[in-house]
């Protein structure tokens, strides 16, 4: 969970058996982000930017405009959720990022997606 100008993040992780290839280093996960507007203020969610880190230390990044091709308007109490996905070359790895945000006086600001782990079931005892 983060909290930055009221955001909060909540993240749920989801291995996708069916769509990885382990024989091929092929590791597909679903995550599914929540983001809740505690705050005061409205704010427009208008970019991302994700740092994913494999098991073998390499890192990947990801920036863009938007999530799932929206840039979602939240006023005070609003939320909104959506799925997407990463695939990673070994069965564990680690995503973060920030969202780049607009409140609704025009103040920019980062709202933190705190790290969560991409996991295949029983990599971690």
């Amino acid at each position: 969970m983060s909290d930055d100008n009221g955001i909060r993040i909540d993240v749920e992780t989801e291995y996708l058996e069916g769509e990885s290839a382990p024989e091929e280093e092929r590791y597909v996960f679903a995550y599914t982000i929540t983001i809740r507007n505690d705050g005061e203020r409205a704010a427009r969610l208008l970019t991302r930017y994700w740092r994913i880190v494999d098991d073998n230390g390499r890192v990947r990044e990801v920036n863009g405009d938007g999530v799932v091709g929206e840039q979602p308007y939240l006023r005070p109490g609003e939320g909104f959720r959506y799925t997407s996905g990463a695939h990673l070359e070994t069965p564990l790895g680690t995503m973060t990022g920030t969202y780049g945000m607009v409140d609704a006086d025009g103040a920019h600001f980062d709202a933190a997606i705190p790290a969560f782990l991409l996991s295949t079931p029983r990599t971690l005892h």
